[in-house]
């Protein structure tokens, strides 16, 4: 009834594998890019995400 459990090939495994390894190590350098522009901006980072937060809610409400 249930004989469906090896239909995945392992080449569609190891692209799923592929893609989240990819996705993890662009994560990575993300953070640690984020991470070095928090550290340059000191105490301005409060500042930087009300100004993100001001330039979404703009966005959102068509006035930019």
């Amino acid at each position: 009834m249930f004989d469906n459990r090896a239909d995945l090939d392992v080449e569609s495994l190891l692209r799923i594998v592929l893609v989240l390894v990819v996705i993890w190590i662009g994560l990575e350098v993300v953070g640690e890019i984020l991470g070095i522009f928090g550290a340059l901006l000191g105490p301005f980072r409060p500042l930087l995400g009300l100004a993100i937060i001001a330039l979404i809610v703009l966005w959102l409400t068509d006035n930019l």
